[in-house]
């Protein structure tokens, strides 16, 4: 084991460890060897990134100063682009069981008609996804948030005025289309505007939009059911319009991107973010001038977001498939782990026997809550938690409880037939235990995914082609869409439970899938990443860690090496 010197040749005295000059530039960390450190009694901590974290401990950032209050009021404009994505989740299930709806429009609630109906919402999410990268590149997180809302509302016009299914799929598609701009623009957003040490919290929060909409959307639904008139299903979707209106008028009153302003030529407006923002003006703040000097280095001024039409790197280098490859896991596990079926739960809950359109509702709205409770459970620790275990772990778990799901929903089916033949009473208990199951998967599902499928496209992809990357995650979360959509209607109403099983075996596949490719971005800045997905294999690289001697006030002083 070799020892590095720590400011000149033989320092190595207590002395020396505790006292080292004021540290001008961050990559000037001293080292010190391991044996050194456990000689001094020193006090080390494992970290992925030495120079961030000590970065971090000298560079305050006051939780409730004016400049903080602002940055959160700029992340909660991007989850009001989530809560409009969010909020047609319990809609239109809670819309489809509506006597009045069914009145009008006569779809039903499985089969192919309602196939349609949800699934042109995903058709046009697809189709919008490659000009919302266009507009967010071109003209700005920001108006690409306001573009989205724009043609959401339009949607929402179209189908709130519907007499015919012709007309109201074909506001399902404008609404699809709106939604896929603001679902682009908003978590690079939330990304980048965030201090390294809150790009969890804030991109996790982000995509806890989802909740943020579809729980107001049950209690709507749920409220409007009383109603004797079409207003019971056309209030609801008129709306769906008011988290657009939030975000619309509060893109006026945030800041714009710094990786974007600094993409585009435009450093001195994100350094000025930047130090007001991260440095709690101060220009000279370690934090700040590491931001800045990696930004300069990492984010190309002629990179592909210039070019519309460019989507290469992200499929024909190895950094840019190791990329797209977390990309394409998060948007394919995310959306096909089962909680597709939450499209259909009063379907569900009819085949465990609540067959009341009031408690179905009801029902809806509970499931809406504690999922939410499990996603901002996560959301609280995804800055201290790694991703990896968290994935592959909580994927796992999943598996097990449909499996408890659907294992109870076979002994409830078998019930049902003895009922019918001998008029045998039906188990209470395996129906409760059935539905508890399945609420728990929706809990531990939303703690696992809701917030880090906001955080890891983000994370995994660079500046230059994170709103690309997003546009192709916003395709293939629709295309996975689609599929729960169009296929889990007819499947529910040709094999029922069965259907769970799929889920079952998918979501071990997903599980291992995680541990062979998984790779961990916790605790790295978005710059540094790019030195992860170099590597000869970045899922090792990933989980590489330093470790730093910290003072007793918590000064990091030195970088301990083997």
């Amino acid at each position: 084991m070799s020892r590095v010197p720590l400011a000149s040749p033989g320092a190595n005295s207590e002395k020396d460890l505790k006292n080292l000059d004021h540290l001008d530039h961050i990559d000037q960390l001293p080292s010190v060897d391991a044996q050194t450190a456990a000689a001094h009694g020193a006090q080390t901590r494992a970290v992925r990134n030495a120079e961030l974290y000590a970065a971090i401990q000298e560079s305050n950032i006051p939780k409730w100063s004016k400049e903080s209050r602002h940055l959160y009021f700029a992340v909660f404009i991007a989850f009001c682009c989530a809560c409009a994505n969010g909020y047609d989740g319990s809609l239109m299930t809670a819309v489809l069981a509506m006597p009045h709806f069914q009145n009008t429009f006569h779809s039903g609630t499985t089969g192919t008609k309602v196939s349609v109906i949800f699934s042109l919402y995903t058709v046009g999410a697809m189709v919008g996804a490659p000009f919302a990268a266009v507009l967010s590149d071109r003209f700005g997180r920001r108006k690409g948030m306001f573009s989205g809302g724009i043609v959401i509302i339009l949607g929402m016009i179209i189908c709130a005025t519907a007499k015919t299914i012709a007309q109201f799929v074909v506001g399902r598609f404008v609404l699809g289309f709106g939604i896929a701009i603001m679902t682009v623009a908003a978590p690079a957003y939330a990304m980048e505007i965030a201090p390294p040490h809150w790009r969890g919290r804030c991109s996790g929060f982000y995509n806890c939009g989802w909740f943020g909409g579809s729980i107001p959307a049950a209690a709507v639904t749920y409220g409007c059911n009383n109603i004797n008139s079409n207003v019971s299903w056309q209030l609801p979707l008129i709306l769906q319009a008011f988290a657009c209106m939030i975000a619309m008028i509060g893109v006026f009153f945030i800041p714009e991107s710094p990786r974007y302003l600094m993409a585009n030529g435009r450093d001195d407006e994100a350094v000025e973010f930047l130090v007001k923002y991260h440095g709690s003006g101060n220009s000279h703040s370690k934090l700040v001038n590491l931001e800045i000097e990696e930004m300069r280095e990492n984010i190309k001024l002629d990179g592909i977001d210039k070019r519309w039409w460019d989507y290469k790197p992200l499929f024909l280098t190895k950094n840019g498939r190791w990329r797209m490859a977390q990309v394409l896991m998060i948007s394919i596990f995310g959306q096909f782990s089962g909680n597709g079926l939450g499209y259909f739960n009063t379907v569900i809950y009819n085949n465990l026997g609540i067959t009341s359109v009031s408690k179905q509702l009801g029902y809806n709205l509970l499931n809406s809550v504690v999922s939410a409770i499990g996603a901002l459970s996560a959301v609280s620790l995804t800055d201290r938690m790694n991703r990896r275990p968290v994935l592959i772990i909580g994927t796992l778990i999943c598996a097990v409880t449909l499996a408890i799901n659907a294992g109870l929903s076979a002994d409830l089916d078998k019930q049902v037939a003895r009922q019918k033949l001998t008029g045998q009473a039906i188990s209470q208990a395996v129906a409760q235990g059935a539905l508890a199951a399945y609420f728990m998967f929706n809990i531990i599902f939303s703690f696992t995914y809701t917030p880090l499928q906001g955080v890891i496209p983000s994370e995994a992809l660079e500046t230059t082609m994170r709103a690309k990357g997003l546009a192709a995650s916003g395709i293939i979360v629709n295309a996975m869409g689609f599929i729960n959509q169009f296929a889990g209607p007819i499947a529910l109403g040709n094999i029922g439970y069965k259907y769970i099983y799929i889920f079952v075996g998918w979501d071990i596949i997903e599980s291992i899938a995680w541990y062979l490719f998984g790779v961990e971005s916790q605790g790295r800045t978005l710059e540094q990443l790019e030195w992860v997905y170099n590597q000869p294999n970045p899922v090792k690289a990933s989980l590489k860690v330093d470790k730093v001697i910290i003072e007793d006030n918590g000064r990091v002083v030195e970088k301990v090496v083997a």
